[in-house]
Protein backbone atom coordinates (compact mmCIF):
# COMPACT_ATOMS: atom_id res chain seq x y z
CA UNK A 1 0.00 0.00 0.00
CA UNK A 2 1.57 3.45 -0.55
CA UNK A 3 2.01 6.01 1.31
CA UNK A 4 -0.04 8.28 -0.99
CA UNK A 5 -2.65 5.96 -0.51
CA UNK A 6 -2.64 5.95 3.33
CA UNK A 7 -2.33 9.33 3.16
CA UNK A 8 -5.37 9.97 0.66
CA UNK A 9 -7.62 7.34 3.21
CA UNK A 10 -6.40 9.53 5.93
CA UNK A 11 -8.38 12.59 4.53
CA UNK A 12 -11.35 10.40 4.31
CA UNK A 13 -11.04 9.57 7.95
CA UNK A 14 -10.85 13.17 8.87
CA UNK A 15 -13.29 14.56 7.06
CA UNK A 16 -15.70 11.47 8.32
CA UNK A 17 -14.89 12.14 11.72
CA UNK A 18 -15.37 16.37 11.82
CA UNK A 19 -18.77 15.47 11.26
CA UNK A 20 -21.46 14.49 14.18
CA UNK A 21 -22.63 10.83 12.95
CA UNK A 22 -20.32 9.66 10.63
CA UNK A 23 -17.56 7.89 12.08
CA UNK A 24 -13.71 8.00 10.61
CA UNK A 25 -13.39 4.32 12.07
CA UNK A 26 -16.19 3.14 9.39
CA UNK A 27 -14.16 4.77 6.68
CA UNK A 28 -10.66 2.74 7.71
CA UNK A 29 -13.03 -0.56 7.85
CA UNK A 30 -14.32 0.05 4.52
CA UNK A 31 -10.97 1.25 2.56
CA UNK A 32 -9.15 -2.00 3.88
CA UNK A 33 -7.10 -0.84 6.58
CA UNK A 34 -8.59 -0.94 9.42
CA UNK A 35 -6.58 -4.22 10.80
CA UNK A 36 -3.52 -2.65 10.11
CA UNK A 37 -4.49 0.37 11.94
CA UNK A 38 -5.43 -1.68 15.16
CA UNK A 39 -2.26 -3.50 15.06
CA UNK A 40 -0.08 -0.10 14.12
CA UNK A 41 -1.48 1.83 17.16
CA UNK A 42 -1.36 -1.47 19.58
CA UNK A 43 2.51 -1.72 18.39
CA UNK A 44 3.00 1.83 20.45
CA UNK A 45 3.66 -0.28 23.83
CA UNK A 46 6.36 -0.07 26.44
CA UNK A 47 8.16 -2.70 24.61
CA UNK A 48 8.72 -1.11 21.64
CA UNK A 49 9.29 2.07 22.90
CA UNK A 50 12.45 0.42 24.69
CA UNK A 51 13.48 -0.14 21.28
CA UNK A 52 14.33 3.65 20.79
CA UNK A 53 17.19 2.95 23.54
CA UNK A 54 18.32 -0.76 23.13
CA UNK A 55 18.57 -0.80 19.06
CA UNK A 56 17.56 2.97 18.01
CA UNK A 57 14.86 5.33 16.67
CA UNK A 58 15.06 3.06 13.22
CA UNK A 59 14.15 -0.37 15.15
CA UNK A 60 11.31 1.29 17.14
CA UNK A 61 9.89 3.40 13.47
CA UNK A 62 9.63 -0.09 11.91
CA UNK A 63 8.37 -1.74 15.22
CA UNK A 64 5.24 0.64 15.11
CA UNK A 65 4.90 0.60 10.97
CA UNK A 66 5.76 4.49 12.01
CA UNK A 67 5.05 5.48 7.84
CA UNK A 68 2.18 4.06 8.04
CA UNK A 69 0.91 5.94 11.17
CA UNK A 70 2.42 9.30 10.37
CA UNK A 71 0.58 8.92 6.61
CA UNK A 72 -2.53 8.54 7.83
CA UNK A 73 -2.30 10.91 10.37
CA UNK A 74 -1.02 13.70 8.32
CA UNK A 75 -3.97 13.10 5.99
CA UNK A 76 -6.40 13.11 9.24
CA UNK A 77 -4.80 16.43 10.31
CA UNK A 78 -4.81 18.18 6.72
CA UNK A 79 -8.85 16.94 6.50
CA UNK A 80 -9.24 18.19 10.16
CA UNK A 81 -7.50 21.41 10.09
CA UNK A 82 -9.11 22.24 6.00
CA UNK A 83 -12.72 21.06 6.18
CA UNK A 84 -13.58 22.04 9.48
CA UNK A 85 -14.64 25.91 8.37
CA UNK A 86 -15.76 23.98 5.16
CA UNK A 87 -18.04 21.04 6.85
CA UNK A 88 -19.50 23.71 9.24
CA UNK A 89 -20.63 26.16 6.58
CA UNK A 90 -22.29 23.47 4.50
CA UNK A 91 -24.18 22.02 7.55
CA UNK A 92 -25.47 25.53 8.40
CA UNK A 93 -26.65 26.37 5.12
CA UNK A 94 -27.01 23.40 3.28
CA UNK A 95 -28.07 20.88 6.21
CA UNK A 96 -30.95 18.61 4.50
CA UNK A 97 -28.38 18.03 1.68
CA UNK A 98 -25.58 17.14 4.01
CA UNK A 99 -26.98 15.11 6.25
CA UNK A 100 -28.97 13.28 3.40
CA UNK A 101 -25.17 13.00 2.12
CA UNK A 102 -24.17 11.69 5.24
CA UNK A 103 -27.66 8.78 5.62
CA UNK A 104 -26.16 7.67 2.65
CA UNK A 105 -22.78 7.00 3.71
CA UNK A 106 -24.43 5.41 6.65
CA UNK A 107 -26.57 3.04 5.02
CA UNK A 108 -23.76 2.19 2.31
CA UNK A 109 -21.33 1.42 5.42
CA UNK A 110 -23.80 -0.55 7.49
CA UNK A 111 -24.18 -2.70 4.40
CA UNK A 112 -20.42 -3.38 4.08
CA UNK A 113 -20.23 -3.79 8.03
CA UNK A 114 -23.11 -6.52 7.76
CA UNK A 115 -21.49 -8.52 4.71
CA UNK A 116 -18.57 -9.41 6.81
CA UNK A 117 -20.32 -12.05 8.75
CA UNK A 118 -20.35 -14.77 6.45
CA UNK A 119 -22.60 -17.03 8.50
CA UNK A 120 -25.17 -15.83 10.60
CA UNK A 121 -26.79 -17.10 13.64
CA UNK A 122 -30.04 -15.66 15.92
CA UNK A 123 -27.51 -14.63 18.94
CA UNK A 124 -25.88 -12.66 16.03
CA UNK A 125 -29.29 -10.89 14.71
CA UNK A 126 -29.75 -10.36 18.39
CA UNK A 127 -26.40 -8.66 19.10
CA UNK A 128 -27.13 -6.24 16.21
CA UNK A 129 -31.06 -5.26 17.54
CA UNK A 130 -28.84 -4.56 20.77
CA UNK A 131 -26.52 -2.11 18.28
CA UNK A 132 -30.01 -0.56 17.02
CA UNK A 133 -31.39 0.09 20.25
CA UNK A 134 -28.18 1.70 22.18
CA UNK A 135 -27.41 3.66 18.85
CA UNK A 136 -31.00 5.05 19.10
CA UNK A 137 -30.96 5.58 22.55
CA UNK A 138 -27.88 7.48 22.69
CA UNK A 139 -28.46 9.44 19.83
CA UNK A 140 -31.75 10.71 21.34
CA UNK A 141 -29.52 11.98 24.74
CA UNK A 142 -30.07 15.55 25.23
CA UNK A 143 -26.83 17.59 25.05
CA UNK A 144 -25.02 18.76 28.28
CA UNK A 145 -22.87 21.55 28.10
CA UNK A 146 -19.46 21.08 30.27
CA UNK A 147 -17.13 23.46 31.15
CA UNK A 148 -14.30 24.20 28.58
CA UNK A 149 -11.15 23.26 30.99
CA UNK A 150 -8.12 21.61 29.87
CA UNK A 151 -8.60 18.66 32.12
CA UNK A 152 -12.31 18.24 30.96
CA UNK A 153 -11.19 18.16 27.24
CA UNK A 154 -8.47 15.96 27.75
CA UNK A 155 -11.19 13.74 29.09
CA UNK A 156 -13.33 14.59 26.42
CA UNK A 157 -10.98 13.71 23.69
CA UNK A 158 -9.92 10.17 25.51
CA UNK A 159 -13.59 9.15 25.20
CA UNK A 160 -14.33 10.75 22.01
CA UNK A 161 -11.46 8.84 20.39
CA UNK A 162 -12.62 5.55 21.21
CA UNK A 163 -15.93 6.20 19.15
CA UNK A 164 -13.51 7.40 16.37
CA UNK A 165 -11.83 4.10 15.80
CA UNK A 166 -15.35 2.12 15.76
CA UNK A 167 -16.76 1.66 12.64
CA UNK A 168 -20.57 2.86 13.42
CA UNK A 169 -20.11 4.98 16.25
CA UNK A 170 -18.92 8.97 16.17
CA UNK A 171 -16.95 10.39 18.12
CA UNK A 172 -18.24 14.11 16.82
CA UNK A 173 -21.85 13.15 18.14
CA UNK A 174 -20.21 12.13 21.34
CA UNK A 175 -18.65 15.62 21.83
CA UNK A 176 -22.02 16.94 20.67
CA UNK A 177 -23.60 14.75 23.67
CA UNK A 178 -20.91 16.40 26.11
CA UNK A 179 -21.72 19.94 24.29
CA UNK A 180 -17.80 20.15 23.27
CA UNK A 181 -18.68 19.88 19.77
CA UNK A 182 -18.74 23.76 18.77
CA UNK A 183 -15.72 24.71 21.02
CA UNK A 184 -13.61 22.31 19.66
CA UNK A 185 -14.73 23.06 16.18
CA UNK A 186 -13.97 26.79 17.12
CA UNK A 187 -10.51 25.62 18.70
CA UNK A 188 -9.46 24.12 15.61
CA UNK A 189 -10.47 27.15 13.41
CA UNK A 190 -8.85 29.61 15.59
CA UNK A 191 -5.58 27.32 15.98
CA UNK A 192 -6.32 27.59 20.31
CA UNK A 193 -3.11 25.71 20.44
CA UNK A 194 -3.65 24.89 23.95
CA UNK A 195 -7.21 23.46 23.73
CA UNK A 196 -5.84 21.38 20.51
CA UNK A 197 -3.17 19.82 22.69
CA UNK A 198 -4.95 19.21 25.41
CA UNK A 199 -7.35 17.17 22.65
CA UNK A 200 -4.59 15.71 21.05
CA UNK A 201 -3.15 13.97 24.01
CA UNK A 202 -6.73 13.01 25.50
CA UNK A 203 -7.16 11.27 22.17
CA UNK A 204 -3.97 9.72 22.75
CA UNK A 205 -4.29 8.14 26.03
CA UNK A 206 -7.82 6.83 25.01
CA UNK A 207 -6.78 5.58 21.59
CA UNK A 208 -3.39 3.51 22.56
CA UNK A 209 -5.85 2.23 25.71
CA UNK A 210 -9.07 1.43 23.48
CA UNK A 211 -6.81 -0.35 20.88
CA UNK A 212 -5.96 -3.21 22.98
CA UNK A 213 -9.59 -4.15 23.90
CA UNK A 214 -10.97 -3.47 20.75
CA UNK A 215 -8.00 -5.59 18.99
CA UNK A 216 -9.32 -8.72 21.36
CA UNK A 217 -13.12 -8.31 20.73
CA UNK A 218 -12.43 -8.78 17.64
CA UNK A 219 -9.80 -11.83 17.23
CA UNK A 220 -11.87 -13.76 19.76
CA UNK A 221 -15.50 -12.43 18.76
CA UNK A 222 -15.09 -11.34 15.54
CA UNK A 223 -18.96 -11.67 14.12
CA UNK A 224 -20.55 -11.03 17.15
CA UNK A 225 -18.32 -7.90 17.26
CA UNK A 226 -19.46 -7.22 13.49
CA UNK A 227 -22.64 -7.77 14.56
CA UNK A 228 -22.77 -5.45 17.34
CA UNK A 229 -20.84 -2.44 15.16
CA UNK A 230 -23.52 -3.18 12.21
CA UNK A 231 -26.13 -2.44 14.38
CA UNK A 232 -24.41 0.79 15.67
CA UNK A 233 -24.26 2.08 12.20
CA UNK A 234 -28.11 1.59 11.32
CA UNK A 235 -29.21 2.87 14.97
CA UNK A 236 -27.21 6.15 14.47
CA UNK A 237 -29.25 7.29 11.21
CA UNK A 238 -31.88 8.33 13.55
CA UNK A 239 -29.16 11.29 14.25
CA UNK A 240 -28.44 11.75 10.67
CA UNK A 241 -32.03 11.50 9.11
CA UNK A 242 -32.70 14.98 7.60
CA UNK A 243 -35.71 16.09 8.25
CA UNK A 244 -35.88 17.03 11.64
CA UNK A 245 -38.10 19.41 13.42
CA UNK A 246 -36.74 21.51 16.36
CA UNK A 247 -39.55 21.35 19.26
CA UNK A 248 -37.42 23.14 22.14
CA UNK A 249 -34.01 24.84 22.42
CA UNK A 250 -31.61 26.29 24.69
CA UNK A 251 -29.42 28.83 25.02
CA UNK A 252 -25.26 27.94 25.31
CA UNK A 253 -22.67 29.55 27.01
CA UNK A 254 -22.27 32.05 24.63
CA UNK A 255 -25.72 32.98 24.11
CA UNK A 256 -26.12 31.20 20.74
CA UNK A 257 -29.53 29.17 19.91
CA UNK A 258 -29.45 25.59 19.59
CA UNK A 259 -31.69 22.55 19.12
CA UNK A 260 -33.08 20.80 22.15
CA UNK A 261 -35.00 18.24 21.20
CA UNK A 262 -35.85 17.01 17.87
CA UNK A 263 -38.47 15.16 15.90
CA UNK A 264 -37.72 12.84 13.01
CA UNK A 265 -40.32 13.88 9.99
CA UNK A 266 -41.52 12.81 6.75
CA UNK A 267 -40.77 15.18 3.80
CA UNK A 268 -44.09 15.90 3.40
CA UNK A 269 -45.03 16.39 7.44
CA UNK A 270 -41.19 18.23 7.27
CA UNK A 271 -42.38 20.83 4.67
CA UNK A 272 -45.86 21.40 6.16
CA UNK A 273 -44.69 21.68 9.94
CA UNK A 274 -41.69 24.37 9.20
CA UNK A 275 -43.13 25.85 6.27
CA UNK A 276 -39.34 25.13 4.38
CA UNK A 277 -38.92 23.52 1.41
CA UNK A 278 -38.26 19.63 2.43
CA UNK A 279 -35.94 19.32 -1.49
CA UNK A 280 -37.07 15.68 -1.52
CA UNK A 281 -35.40 15.08 -4.89
CA UNK A 282 -32.01 16.97 -3.98
CA UNK A 283 -31.62 14.71 -0.70
CA UNK A 284 -32.53 11.34 -2.62
CA UNK A 285 -29.99 12.26 -4.68
CA UNK A 286 -27.08 13.17 -2.01
CA UNK A 287 -27.94 10.17 -0.04
CA UNK A 288 -27.40 8.17 -3.27
CA UNK A 289 -24.30 9.96 -4.38
CA UNK A 290 -23.10 8.98 -0.65
CA UNK A 291 -23.98 5.46 -1.62
CA UNK A 292 -22.29 5.53 -4.60
CA UNK A 293 -19.15 6.91 -2.87
CA UNK A 294 -18.81 3.74 -0.38
CA UNK A 295 -19.43 1.48 -3.25
CA UNK A 296 -16.43 3.24 -5.47
CA UNK A 297 -14.44 2.82 -1.73
CA UNK A 298 -15.06 -0.53 -1.09
CA UNK A 299 -14.20 -0.89 -4.68
CA UNK A 300 -10.76 0.51 -5.04
CA UNK A 301 -9.90 -1.39 -1.74
CA UNK A 302 -10.73 -4.74 -2.83
CA UNK A 303 -8.63 -3.70 -6.15
CA UNK A 304 -5.83 -2.51 -3.71
CA UNK A 305 -6.18 -5.45 -1.95
CA UNK A 306 -5.92 -8.31 -4.65
CA UNK A 307 -2.96 -6.76 -6.20
CA UNK A 308 -1.04 -6.55 -3.32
Amino acid sequence: MSLIGIYLRGLAMGAADVVPGVSGGTIAFITGIYQTLLASIKSVNPSNIKLIYQQGFKAFWQAVNGNFLLALLLGIVTSILSLARVISYLLEQHPLLIWSFFFGLIVASALHVGKQIKHWRWSYALILMVGVVLAVAITELKPSELSVSPWVVFAAGSIAICAMILPGVSGSFLLVLMGLYGPILTAVKELNLVIIACFAAGCGVGLLSFAHLLSWLLARFYYATMSLLTGFLLGSLNLVWPWKQTLSTYTNSKGKELALEQINRWPTDYALLTQQSAQTLSCIAMAVLGVILVLALELVSSKNTKAS
